[in-house]
């Protein structure tokens, strides 16, 4: 294991300045905490143990989508370590997935010019029929742009040529660019990948079909082509390409996910979850996307175990499975543990990518988010103890929906979308520190939240 160098003067230091301007209680709540998470701190950048299990986990079995062997294959070694890590109640929960799968497939340009385009079928579409299909391409920028011009889509390939805002905007031409290219007469549809950022890199990810709109193929190209078909298209050169696609959608298939516990010593039935979502899409490693997030929040658990420091509440990080096309893991979780979701008493999720922490994103009541902000201080040594207000996962989602406060892991962003869904996604994008950091800032959260003395309100 790589060490991971860290200064406990330091931390001393910043934790004085920072509860010099906050009220007596908020310095009441870290001085019965600071020891504790120090050790929690020290313990998760004193090495790389995070990211060396997160790089065996991916290179042993790759990208782990829904329905694969390769998931479930991953989901039993992780119940062996977790065994061997001397966690409490090691066990998968069922759940059935659904198991797309993609096929052989590619894209050729033929005119103007002869060129073989790097291209990404997204999740769950349709095939092409036998034999592919050949269209001219119709360039648009924008769904109000394709109504306006739908005379001219009929029995062409629409491209969506839309340039990254923000993720939330954008990735509505993935999610519903098939559906809106059909209604126009479409025979397929293309988006430009959903990223700011591209070497000639294709992005994958969810789509979805409407009932009573013919279904159509919808794949994505890079954005250096979109933009290179876009500038052909100005100058009003026709611009045809063949696309060949082989995806099928398999009957459901049974997966799990993964749960192991610290119980608590006092209030066993009060549980504080946390964790991420094991499954990727099927290009990569899923390193960060959400390996990562997954071992984090475990490594946060096995610490706590490692260290003697079993809190009062049961502490129980959860490895969800089928986020990245149906979320059957997150709704499946809530399904079977519907009657203790009012002992639920936080739920954290990782799925931002192990960068850079900078804190958490809480949804809760006014006295529970001013709860957080206290704790928040014991990580300001770290840079991670902001605290602000919305935040949760897609994981998470149902239980906060029952009722249950949430909080999203808040991570430095800005590559993030660079390798989201791709072949790029792999353990070197990620820096042992900073995966230690999320470790650490987990853990100190989880772990005061699961022993106050009084639970978190709601």
């Amino acid at each position: 294991m790589r060490r991971v160098p860290i200064s406990i003067a330091a931390w001393t230091l910043a934790i004085c300045l920072v509860l010099g301007g906050q009220s007596a209680a908020a310095q009441n709540l870290a001085d019965s905490y600071r020891s504790d998470a120090n050790r929690l701190i020290e313990a998760a950048l004193s090495d790389s143990a995070a990211y060396d299990r997160l790089t065996d986990l991916v290179d042993r079995f790759g990208h782990r989508h829904s329905g694969s062997v390769s998931l479930e294959r991953a989901l039993d070694w992780i119940l062996e370590e977790m065994e061997a890590d001397g966690l409490d109640n090691v066990h998968g929960e069922g759940v059935l997935v659904p198991h797309w799968v993609r096929g052989e497939e590619s894209l050729d340009m033929i005119r103007p010019i002869a060129r073989a385009l790097p291209m990404l079928g997204l999740g769950g579409s349709i095939a092409t029929p036998p034999g592919g299909i050949r269209a001219e391409v119709l360039v648009v920028g924008s769904f109000e742009e394709l109504v306006d011009r739908s005379d001219e889509a009929k029995g062409r390939i629409v491209l969506f040529n839309v340039p990254f805002t923000t993720y939330g905007e954008t990735v509505q031409y993935r999610s519903r660019g098939a559906i809106a290219a059909s209604r126009a007469g479409a025979v397929a549809s293309l988006i430009r990948s959903v990223t700011p950022y591209s070497q000639q890199t294709p992005h994958t990810g969810a789509m979805s079909y409407q009932n009573g709109v013919e279904r159509i193929p919808h794949a994505a190209i890079t954005v250096e082509d979109a933009e290179w078909i876009q500038r052909m298209s100005d100058r009003g050169e026709r611009v045809e390409v063949h696309l060949q696609m082989n995806a099928r959608t398999l009957p459901d298939v049974p997966s799990r996910n993964v749960v192991a516990e610290i119980i608590g010593s006092e209030f066993p039935d009060e549980v504080v979850v946390l964790g991420g979502h094991i499954d990727s899409w099927d290009v990569g490693q899923g390193a960060m996307d959400d390996g990562g997030g997954s071992v984090a929040a475990w490594e946060a658990v096995r610490l706590m175990k490692e260290l003697g420091l079993r809190p009062r509440r049961t502490v129980r990080v959860v490895l969800w499975t089928n986020e990245e096309n149906g979320t059957a893991g997150g709704l499946g979780y809530r399904d079977a543990h519907r009657d203790q979701l009012d002992d639920h008493i936080l739920a954290m999720e990782s799925d931002g990518g192990v960068f850079k922490p900078s804190g958490f994103g809480f949804t809760g009541s006014d006295e529970a988010f001013a709860i957080m902000q206290e704790i928040g201080s014991l990580l300001v040594p770290i840079e991670s103890g902001v605290i602000t207000r919305g935040g949760g996962g897609a994981d998470i989602g149902p239980i906060m929906q029952e009722g249950v406060p949430g909080m999203g892991l808040s991570v430095d962003g800005t590559r993030y979308f660079w390798y989201h869904h791709t072949d790029s996604d792999t353990i070197d994008k990620l820096d042992p520190r900073e995966v230690a950091l999320c470790v650490a800032t987990m853990a100190v959260m989880a772990y005061v939240v699961a022993d106050m003395p009084e639970r978190l309100p709601r």
